[in-house]
């Protein structure tokens, strides 16, 4: 997990969806699913996402078969 860390280390603690997107290299309609589902823990302010860094790191660190078929 400190590798990951490292690699996020030029993001601020709390991210956007675009930047969501870059670390990830997903698309915005993928992220989105993430966050609405749950996956990535995150807070909703009205219509906005805040994104804790550390979410992204834990979604990576879990290993989640998000995009899995079925």
């Amino acid at each position: 997990m400190d590798k990951t860390k490292e690699a996020f280390a030029e993001y601020k603690d709390v991210v956007t969806v675009c930047e969501v997107m870059e670390m990830l290299g997903l698309g915005r309609v993928a992220v989105y699913r993430l966050l609405r589902e749950g996956i990535i823990r995150t807070i909703r302010v009205g219509k906005k996402y805040i994104i804790p860094k550390q979410s992204i790191i834990d979604f990576i660190s879990t290993g989640e078969s998000f995009f899995r078929k079925g």
